[in-house]
């Protein structure tokens, strides 16, 4: 939120220069050396990605600002936790937050056509859930990377600082503040249905998984990716970003229920049918509050300037926590 603050600047030519030594450094290192130039991919006030040519195709760098740094580290973790499962890096600099990969190919969305996409988006929410459960255990290691921090009972106090914010206050609905109690509740409710805390990655799409089961040399299957946003949550979370952009791409809600059915098979067990969709429901509403914080932390230290869309991102998210969700 606060430009003024930069820790990193993607148009300094030093900064630049270092993040290619760093690349080139590194990707002779493994047996790749680079023979072209580096290119620039994409540039946010959050993050920069860059290309560069290897005699093995293209690798990837990236870095984020400040408040997302923990991805470096949170995306070796998890190649550890889940291999075969998310992205590995190929090297990293966590106290930067750099990160280099290699080429995975398409995502998901590229290669899915109107006719698969349903049984496209049940494989992809089916995976990701079997992921979630499989890093269940491994929370509080997340926590101790400098993962964020955002199980149930966590919100309700991030709800108040982002509202004493006064960058995000002035432009959030009073009605917001007046459901303060009632958020409390749902956290509460959240917190004792007996689904555990786990990876949520808070901005889950068919754009940040790779599917690659005929690369031999990534193993196959599908590779969730760009974990920028994550925090340890309430699983149920992830569906928030999720289902919106199921509701836009399917052109109405008619196909949610079934593919939230579909996400919440791997939890059966655990909780009643009823009880695992009302969690949901509530995962996803107070998960508004989450991707707020996550717009807050990803502009507090912006790299470049930010467009009035990205600046007011915080209290849209919180403008809806009053209208109920679509599941």
């Amino acid at each position: 939120m606060d430009e003024a603050v930069r820790d990193d600047d993607w148009n300094d030519p030093g900064w630049r220069a270092a993040a290619d030594a760093w690349t080139t450094d590194r990707l002779a290192a493994l047996g790749t050396p680079v023979i072209g130039p580096i290119e620039r991919f994409r540039v946010r006030p959050w993050s920069v990605t860059h290309r560069a040519p290897t005699t093995a195709g293209p690798r990837w760098f990236k870095a984020n600002v400040t408040g997302c740094r923990y991805e470096a580290a949170l995306a070796v973790a998890l190649t550890g936790i889940a291999p075969g499962m998310t992205l590995a890096p190929l090297a990293t600099d966590t106290a930067r937050g750099w990160l280099l990969t290699a080429d995975a190919g398409p995502t998901l969305r590229a290669t899915t056509t109107a006719a698969n996409r349903i049984a496209t988006w049940t494989r992809m929410l089916t995976a990701y859930a079997e992921l979630q459960r499989s890093t269940a255990p491994h929370g509080a290691d997340l926590l101790a990377l400098g993962v964020p921090d955002q199980r149930p009972h966590t919100l309700p106090a991030t709800l108040e600082a982002l509202l004493d914010d006064p960058r995000i206050r002035k432009d959030v609905d009073p009605a917001v503040r007046d459901l303060i109690p009632e958020f409390g509740e749902w956290c509460a409710e959240l917190a004792a249905d007996g689904i555990p805390a786990t990876i949520q990655h808070d901005d889950l799409h068919d754009d940040n998984v790779f599917d690659a089961p005929s690369r031999a040399d990534q193993g196959g299957g599908l590779r969730f990716f760009d974990w920028g946003d994550a925090g340890v949550a309430h699983p149920f979370g992830s569906l928030l970003v999720a289902l919106n952009v199921m509701h836009d791409t399917f052109g109405g809600a008619q196909d949610l229920p079934y593919l939230r059915d579909a996400y919440l098979e791997p939890w059966t067990g655990l909780a009643s049918p009823a009880t695992l969709r009302r969690s949901v429901t509530l995962a996803c509403r107070v998960a508004r509050v989450s991707r707020a914080a996550a717009w807050r932390r990803a502009l507090r230290h912006a790299a470049v300037p930010v467009d009035d869309q990205f600046r007011a991102a915080p209290a849209a998210w919180l403008n809806e926590l009053p209208t109920p969700t679509t599941v």
